[in-house]
């Protein structure tokens, strides 16, 4: 089947070079039982690939099951992938079957394959290698064909590296990689998908169907589309219901995007020695991180600043920039050059306190800026917070239940501390 006869089989719109490789590679691979691994970010479209690369196979007639393995609890994947026998666990009242025994002779597409468990990325390569499983609670090896497509919007290779993903699973999975480009990496396909959203949203809702203007394709062929196709198709429906007009210039159109230039987070001065420009963190979690830290070391500075001049009332002072605080839109509370009093004394010299004094001595003992430390403490308040209900408290620290239940047990966390 030529890679037109796919596109207009599964409904994919576009022509661009890197979807039409990927097509390409996927026919090619079909008709054979070769594990193949579907890289790209969320939202293009990894499991349309996994369809047709079942369709366009031998297995075709034989049953497809499209797996979510970020989705699944990290207690309950293995008896959902493999099956289990009555009372191998609580609430095993039956024995069942598990996916790869009921899909024997057909495919199965494990997508967020990076989120998969240690231990059952060890049962999944018996899988591959053997075609061998056992059951949760048995002892009894069985047999299964099954092929195997898998899905991932990380890298798995940089998991591999930090021991988060087995290094021979992935290169059994990995025999046929094929990538899916981006949106942005499809600009010419863009205003060809919102042409055909637009087109089936005004069926659906019985409306016109969208114009842009020029000014607005180029307004949506430059917008970075994070969410991909899915975020496309979202703007589409928000605009075929919400927009009086159905024709829409750059400026209607701007009222539909995301200001993805909006910084949600805290800013500091580069006087803190914290910028984007020369800090790179892998997420927002480390920001904070380092800007509690960053906070932390000031307010120890001014605490000895504060000591000193208590102690040295008639000391003579000289200035030094200090912390700079910015609003949250962005502008400077205070001008770059203000400086702020210290004391002449040199700052290793210790803070000796009369014995009449008031104050009381403060002796400071540095915390442990260990980023599992951190998280573990994070962890623990949001389950004080929360009153233990794991739900809760992993949607308060930005996380799935299926993470927090994994670090529970990474850092032997008892919910009831």
């Amino acid at each position: 089947m030529d890679i037109q006869s796919i596109k207009n089989r599964f409904g994919i719109i576009g022509n661009s070079p890197g979807l039409n490789y990927a097509l390409q590679v996927a026919a090619q691979v079909a008709n054979t039982d070769l594990t193949v691994l579907i890289h790209g970010e969320s939202g293009v479209g990894k499991e349309v690939f996994s369809q047709i690369i079942h369709s366009l196979s031998a297995r075709k007639h034989n049953s497809f099951i499209a797996v979510n393995c970020g989705a699944i609890p990290e207690g309950t994947i293995d008896s959902e992938l493999f099956g289990h026998e009555k009372g191998s666990f609580t609430g095993a009242v039956d024995a069942r079957k598990g996916y790869f025994e009921t899909v024997n002779g057909g495919t199965i597409f494990l997508d967020e394959i990076g989120e998969m468990p240690l231990g059952t990325q060890a049962r999944l390569l018996r899988v591959l290698e053997t075609g061998e499983f056992i059951r949760v609670g048995s002892s009894k090896v069985q047999k299964t064909d099954v092929r195997v497509v898998a899905a991932t919007n990380k890298d798995l290779l940089e998991l591999t590296q930090k021991g988060k993903f087995r290094e021979d699973l992935y290169y059994r999975l990995s025999t046929v990689p094929i990538r899916v480009p981006s949106l942005r990496d499809r600009k010419e396909d863009i205003p060809l998908l919102f042409r055909r959203f637009s087109v089936d949203f005004s069926e659906k809702y019985k409306s016109a169907p969208i114009q842009l203007s020029e000014e607005a394709k180029e307004l949506l062929v430059h917008y970075p589309w994070p969410g991909n196709i899915r975020e496309l198709k979202n703007i589409a429906e928000q605009i075929s219901v919400l927009s009086e007009s159905k024709q829409l210039n750059a400026q209607d159109l701007r009222k539909f995007l995301p200001d993805r230039n909006e910084n949600r987070l805290p800013m500091v001065s580069h006087q803190s020695g914290f910028g984007t420009s020369n800090t790179d963190f892998s997420n927002e979690r480390e920001i904070l991180y380092k800007l509690f830290f960053d906070m932390k070391k000031d307010v120890t500075e001014l605490k000895k600043l504060f000591f000193e001049i208590i102690q040295n009332p008639g000391a003579d002072l000289h200035t030094a920039p200090i912390f700079n605080e910015v609003s949250n839109n962005g502008t400077e509370l205070l001008p770059s050059n203000y400086t702020a009093p210290i004391m002449n004394t040199p700052t290793s010299a210790p803070v000796v306190l009369q014995a009449g004094n008031d104050i009381q001595q403060h002796v400071e003992v540095e915390e442990s800026l260990n980023i599992m430390d951190k998280e573990r403490e994070l962890i623990q308040k949001a389950l004080r917070k929360h009153k233990g209900k794991r739900k809760d408290a992993a949607s308060d620290l930005g996380i799935s239940e299926r993470t927090l239940y994994r670090k529970l047990k990474e850092y032997d966390i008892k919910e009831n501390q």
